[in-house]
């Protein structure tokens, strides 16, 4: 049997899906959330503004504003490019292709700097826009290629890939960062920051190379699906819009159902203000660590910034599981209430978080129940979905736009605070108020909960 066409199930099938996790999380861990944001504020100074949308903005302001951007390209694209990929009967040359373009854009990163900051800063939202769309193709994919009672623990298996191959290249990354004089650099900033871009090109080969084992298996379409109809006998442009407004229209009536259920309305509130400030915290730790924390020297910096990051990862994987154990004494509302009530105490610390040491113990914190959070948010909402839903699928892609959507709205409300007040501090107060917010339809929907502790 030919190695493209493995039924659905097989087991090299599963697992060529399950690596592109390995291949892709290392742009997720390097550059979202350790190295970049080190090399960014050590190439672009804080009192340094660039122009931007015609007005000037100092450096982390406008990352923010590119981030956002990036996500408000992926959330409007998403709909109109799966469109776009049932027309053509062709998923996985989508997936290839914002795989190999954001890997690319990786690789452009290594020419960033202050002189072409124009040029670095759309390597960084392409990259951004190639990681979630690939991704949101990748998922696609699961129902295709595994059935039911395999989905759960292939979906684990995926995690724990991209776990294991990220965090190896993050701390090969580390030891050229900390020691560049291994690569015959000086110990030096300028030292540091190339050893730096080296690292980016390590996640763009990382990223491009073993995607190709993927590739290799995963087929272009469902394989229990025979399409006879080429692409010639198409009005292409009618049919694309005609499947786009189904998209979008589906997610319309996904809302419909969902909010004519008191508990998925309330959930879902509560979801989306806690996300808000859940997701923008996980996209600007970093940033924050480097302008707010007053570090004895740029090497201490670097390197304790670096290994925050790996001790959010490695705290995250204990916190979901005991997190997990914790919902069976409980229920799951009541530990998303504590967890919840948990983050406005991260925030209220990291406003007066100054030293290394603090900012390690919040760091710890944070990873703790970072992985919990999310965990716990998927699978709650996933009880909340009508029994008589045999296709879930409308279901979880709107639960994957109101995440996006959050991170939109979170990073403008930051981004907004940040530039008008000029202090990162008083916008994690922000983000405090958004979980507080989120406690009441949390609080409302326990008095009403189906689910009670095992």
């Amino acid at each position: 049997m030919s190695k493209k066409n493995l039924p659905k199930g097989h087991p090299k099938l599963c697992k060529a899906w399950a690596f592109y996790d390995w291949a892709n999380s290392v742009y997720s861990l390097t550059i979202v959330s350790a190295i970049f944001p080190i090399f960014y504020a050590a190439i672009l100074n804080k009192d340094q503004q660039l122009y931007l949308l015609g007005s000037w903005f100092k450096g982390f302001t406008v990352i923010s504003i590119i981030t956002l951007l990036g996500f408000l390209i992926v959330v409007l694209c998403i709909p109109v490019l799966a469109s776009l990929a049932d027309v053509l009967k062709n998923r996985k040359v989508f997936m290839k292709f914002f795989n190999y373009s954001g890997a690319l854009c990786c690789l452009g990163l290594y020419f960033f700097d202050a002189n072409n900051a124009l040029f670095g800063l759309c390597c960084y939202l392409f990259a951004l826009v190639g990681f979630w769309i690939s991704l949101a193709f990748y998922n696609a994919y699961l129902p295709d290629i595994a059935y039911i009672n395999q989905q759960d623990a292939l979906s684990a298996r995926g995690f724990s890939y991209g776990y294991i191959g990220s965090v190896l290249l993050l701390i090969l990354n580390l030891l050229i960062v900390r020691f560049p004089s291994s690569l015959g650099l000086e110990g030096d900033l300028e030292g540091r920051i190339f050893a730096m871009r080296i690292a980016f090109l390590t996640v763009g080969v990382w990223w491009f190379l073993f995607g190709f084992y993927t590739y290799y298996y995963l087929p272009s379409y469902r394989p229990d699906i025979s399409y006879t109809s080429k692409f010639s006998e198409f009005n292409t442009f009618r049919i694309l819009y005609s499947k786009s407004r189904e998209g979008f229209y589906k997610l319309l009536m996904t809302y419909r159902d969902l909010k004519s259920n008191f508990q998925s309305r309330y959930f879902l509130r509560a979801f989306f203000i806690y996300s808000m400030a859940l997701q923008t915290i996980m996209l600007i730790a970093t940033y924050y660590g480097e302008k707010e924390i007053e570090w004895e020297t740029s090497d201490q910096k670097t390197t304790g910034l670096i290994l925050s990051i790996l001790l959010i990862q490695l705290v995250a994987i204990l916190g979901a599981f005991l997190i997990s154990r914790l919902v069976r004494f409980l229920g799951a509302i009541y530990v998303l209430i504590l967890i919840v009530i948990v983050w406005v105490v991260v925030c209220l610390l990291a406003y007066y978080c100054y030293t290394p040491l603090q900012f390690y113990s919040i760091a710890g914190v944070v990873g703790f129940i970072m992985g919990g959070t999310q965990s716990l948010s998927r699978s709650t909402f996933s009880k909340y979905i009508p029994n008589h839903i045999e296709d879930t699928t409308a279901y979880f892609s709107f639960y994957d736009t109101c995440e996006k959507l959050s991170i939109i709205t979170g990073l403008l409300f930051y981004t907004a605070i940040e530039y008008y007040f000029d202090s990162m501090r008083i916008a994690v107060l922000v983000l405090l108020f958004f979980f507080l917010l989120s406690l009441f339809p949390l609080w409302k929907l326990q008095k009403t909960s189906k689910f009670t502790p095992l």
